[in-house]
């Protein structure tokens, strides 16, 4: 049975653009490891007429509405009483979340103040889900067939809320079928030229086998989606989609660095790891941007030497080496320069592999020669130098970001050979 879910995320906040909704994110992809497919995210003000009207709307189209946000103590916090109306229901005290609230500010040694006192309020048709890391429980409804549950919009309470009550329950309650993802990450290839690579193996797909390409940057994204059928078992399944799979790698292989949500510098951490090399960084452009990335992965001192920043020329040539008569012939932004840069980086740093980075990142500096997003980058190692030039121009911030991905790319593939 495929069961369908509706996020409704409620609070002026995130329409203002002042929270980001992480929340939403995390409930669909826990949702959808359980086979529960979210069908529509909705976000709505602090208004009761909004909320109301968001509601009629989600039990229209799915299973499951499960609502965050506007259960706090204040009164622009909503939901409790909107809900209580809705299912024509009073607010009735529950002494187990009382005596929850007291246990929390008598801990705290806080003083408690009727507001707080009245986060034990719920209404008297709804079941409780209690809220171990906070004052305000969740709300448990059935109507019509649609189960309906109130979380509050603190991340860490909804997800604590979320792993010990809600989706058991759910699970207990519809038995959905089982949907499961597998995702490939490729790069260098574009969606259209990747998909007529793949169109074949993608005409061929069971009806039960649904792909989705999910770009962004160079690369992009397959996610493979099963849904059980009544002639499978979740085994056959799992095997059945592990064998789609493999059938990409004769297809697209060489565009393949991982399976799963395994990133970019993950993937290049293990190889370095695996061949026992370590690896420096030289940034201009990117301002150590590609260094805080390979950092960023616990376990990244295994293997990366350190980095140096050399925005300015005198650097080029004091720390790294580059040489005069390399940047008055081609310039700072050029495969010469880069190519310079890394092999300095590695010689400076003793790392058996070096990147470098140089370019125009924006919105100024760029020349008829050299425009705004000119991009150069390079690898050195043992063997020799490799560089690439290129011209790619979205705005600074996305400059910078797909240098960083062009360059660890590159160094994957030299290393891999």
């Amino acid at each position: 049975m495929t069961i369908t879910a509706e996020l409704l995320t409620i609070g002026d906040e995130l329409l203002y653009g002042q929270v980001v909704n992480t929340n939403a994110a995390w409930m669909g992809a826990e949702l959808g490891a359980r086979g529960i497919r979210v069908v529509q995210i909705t976000s709505v003000s602090d208004e009761a007429a909004a909320i109301v009207a968001a509601l009629d709307a989600a039990r229209t189209r799915a299973t499951a509405v499960l609502i965050t946000g506007g259960l706090g103590p204040t009164k622009d916090d909503l939901t409790k009483h909107v809900l209580a109306r809705y299912f024509g229901s009073e607010l009735v005290l529950h002494e187990p979340t009382l005596r929850h609230v007291e246990e929390i500010f008598r801990r705290f040694n806080r003083p408690m103040l009727d507001v707080n006192r009245a986060q034990a309020l719920v209404p008297a048709v709804c079941e409780v889900v209690p809220n171990p890391l906070g004052t305000a429980p969740g709300m448990w409804f059935e109507a019509d067939g649609v189960v309906l549950v109130s979380m509050p919009g603190v991340p860490f309470e909804m997800k604590r809320m979320m792993t010990d009550t809600v989706l058991p329950r759910l699970a207990e309650r519809f038995r959905p079928a089982v949907l499961r993802h597998r995702v490939v990450q490729t790069i260098g290839l574009g969606e259209s030229f990747l998909a007529e690579r793949i169109s074949a193996w993608e005409d061929a797909l069971p009806p039960y086998l649904k792909l989705a390409y999910l770009p962004n940057m160079w690369q992009l994204r397959l996610r493979l989606t099963g849904i059980q059928p009544d002639h499978l078992t979740a085994e056959q399944l799992d095997a059945e989609m592990s064998e789609r799979v493999a059938a990409l790698y004769p297809l697209i292989g060489e565009h393949i660095f991982a399976e799963g949500e395994t990133t970019l510098e993950e993937v290049i951490q293990q190889i370095f790891i695996d061949k026992n090399m370590t690896l420096a960084t030289t940034e201009s452009c990117t301002g150590g941007y590609v260094a805080h990335r390979l950092t960023s992965v616990p376990g990244s001192s295994g293997y990366v030497r350190g980095g140096v920043v050399a925005y300015d020329n005198a650097v080029k040539q004091a720390v790294l080496g580059v040489r005069p008569e390399t940047l008055a012939a081609h310039g700072a932004v050029s495969e010469e320069t880069a190519r310079e840069m890394a092999e300095g980086a590695r010689r400076a740093l003793g790392a058996d592999v070096a990147l470098a980075t140089s370019g125009i990142a924006g919105p100024g500096g760029g020349t008829p020669d050299k425009p705004v997003g000119t991009i150069c980058i390079a690898v050195a190692d043992a063997a020799g130098t490799v560089s690439r030039r290129f011209q790619f121009d979205r705005g600074r911030e996305i400059n910078i970001q797909y240098t960083a991905v062009q360059v660890l790319e590159l160094v994957r593939r030299r290393v891999l050979g």
